[in-house]
């Protein structure tokens, strides 16, 4: 009977995977397959033509969403179809869609994840773990803290989706003294999606957790003329940021509350075990110093001009092959690396660029936001926010700023909405895509724990994703009282 049981749901299981394959596959064709759109047309008049490869792209677009959140075929997979169907449909040629899944962003994510798996094969992730461990003891609710507290300082001085990659090994020794039980648990889930969500909080801070403040802080530049310092960033986005990580300890503690409270005897567990690891080796010693060195120089570099050109990705790459060289790493570790979320990666990377290059992304943005060019300045600003934070689950966010800032700012005027607003309150919400793997790094990277499936990430997404506008909201009026210009009258 309980093998009956058993073949029914895996019964019913694969008519749900066949009818949300069906979904993707139909929403492709009846955007793909339909007449012309009309234009967008700006505030200036200036009409915007969706072409037949925009359109193309829009179906892509609505049919990587459905199988990335129902995780119809390996996530991995499905980003192979988007490149494939970008070719067969010539919305793009196959230089052009296919080169995306190499990019030096791809290749980034690549040493980030290699970073992770030396930090394992040392051990010292198995120290940091147990430092960690004995500092906050035994409650579950003070790991959790602990773990988002490390996660969102360290994004302060490394880049997110390297923070993420470090972390990773880190929580699964925390979250194997947690239990020897197969499969999923609550505090497992919080574990590893807050670790991914708080990594997206603490980025916003400084410049150095990701690319898209240099980059919008550029275009803006560009565009208005006034320039945004390191430290004017960091004194704005500070309390937005750690109010975020606060928040996502109280969301995580209330809607994957640990099934334990503490794990007893885990504070001293944990001093048994680091002693029982004796002194660090040399191979530790190593790996720390090239993994340290890569992170310094990827720190340090836009402060000093004779190494402000080297590129970050370099610089990665770089790292991975002296592990290699070293003999930290060997040809069997190269074999494990996921390769499944390097995939979904380029397959991201692919879309954005499909949809950036189309004109299809622009469209979009022209539709949206000329809808609210009569509205309050208070209701223009968030929605500039919310569009910006459901394009970043999609596309590259730099791409979604890129895109929404220039009609943004050409609106704002009519509604005597100060610039500064709209591009803090779009970094805010480029920093935090919670709903899909593919809106940052850290939520795949995170993925890798087989604690959460696609669709659980979204579901969990919705509802912080609602608390970070509404912390968008209360920033505003924030700002203002820190000296941010909000209105122009």
């Amino acid at each position: 009977m309980t093998t009956g049981n058993t073949d029914a749901a895996k019964t019913q299981l694969d008519w749900k995977r066949i009818l949300f394959i069906l979904i993707g596959l139909t929403l492709f064709a009846i955007v793909n397959f339909s007449p012309a759109w009309p234009d967008a047309v700006d505030p200036t008049g200036k009409h915007f033509m969706l072409s037949a490869q925009g359109k193309g792209a829009l179906a892509i677009f609505l049919l990587a969403g459905t199988w990335w959140v129902f995780e119809v075929v390996p996530i991995g997979v499905t980003s192979l179809a988007l490149g494939a169907l970008q070719v067969l449909f010539a919305v793009r040629t196959a230089k052009e869609a296919l080169k995306d899944f190499m990019t030096p962003s791809v290749l980034f994510i690549f040493g980030s994840l290699v970073i992770g798996m030396v930090f394992t094969k040392t051990g010292l992730t198995k120290r940091l773990a147990y430092k960690m461990l004995a500092v906050v003891g035994e409650k579950t609710s003070m790991i959790y803290l602990g773990c988002f507290v490390v996660t969102a300082a360290l994004t302060h001085i490394m880049a997110h989706t390297a923070v993420a990659a470090t972390m990773f090994p880190l929580l699964m020794t925390i979250y194997a003294m947690y239990t020897d039980e197969p499969g999923p648990t609550k505090f497992g889930k919080g574990l590893f999606m807050g670790m991914a969500f708080v990594a997206g909080a603490g980025s916003i801070v400084t410049l150095l957790g990701a690319a898209r403040g240099a980059v919008a802080i550029g275009f803006f530049k560009d565009i208005v003329g006034k320039d945004i310092s390191f430290f004017e960033l960091s004194y704005y986005m500070f309390p937005v940021g750690w109010a975020m990580t606060f928040i996502l300890w109280g969301f995580f503690m209330i809607l994957c509350k640990p099934e334990k409270k503490t794990i007893p005897g885990i504070k001293e567990k944990a001093k048994s075990l680091e002693k029982a690891m004796g002194g660090i080796t040399k191979q530790e010693l190593l790996a720390g110093g090239i993994i340290f060195l890569a992170i310094g120089i990827m720190s340090i570099k836009q402060f000093i001009p004779a190494i402000a050109d080297l590129d970050k990705n370099a610089i990665m790459l770089v790292a991975t092959v002296l592990f290699f060289i070293f003999n930290i790493l060997d040809i069997k570790d190269l074999e494990t690396i996921p390769w499944n979320i390097i995939l979904l990666f380029g397959g991201a990377m692919s879309i954005g660029f499909c949809l950036w290059e189309t004109g299809a992304a622009e469209w979009l943005a022209i539709n949206w936001l000329t809808m609210f060019q009569n509205a309050n300045y208070f209701v223009f600003i968030l929605s500039i926010a919310f569009f910006v934070m459901i394009m970043t689950n999609f596309i590259m966010n730099v791409a979604a700023i890129a895109i929404s800032l220039p009609v943004a700012l050409v609106i704002a005027p009519y509604l005597n909405v100060a610039p500064e607003v709209i591009l803090f309150a779009s970094l805010v919400t480029a920093g935090m895509p919670f709903l899909l793997l593919v809106g940052a790094a850290p939520n795949a990277i995170a993925y890798d724990s087989k604690q959460f499936t696609t669709g659980e990430f979204f579901m969990y997404g919705i509802p912080a994703s609602i608390i970070l506008m509404v912390l968008v909201a209360v920033s505003i009026f924030m700002w203002k009282i820190m000296g941010m210009p909000i209105t122009t009258v």
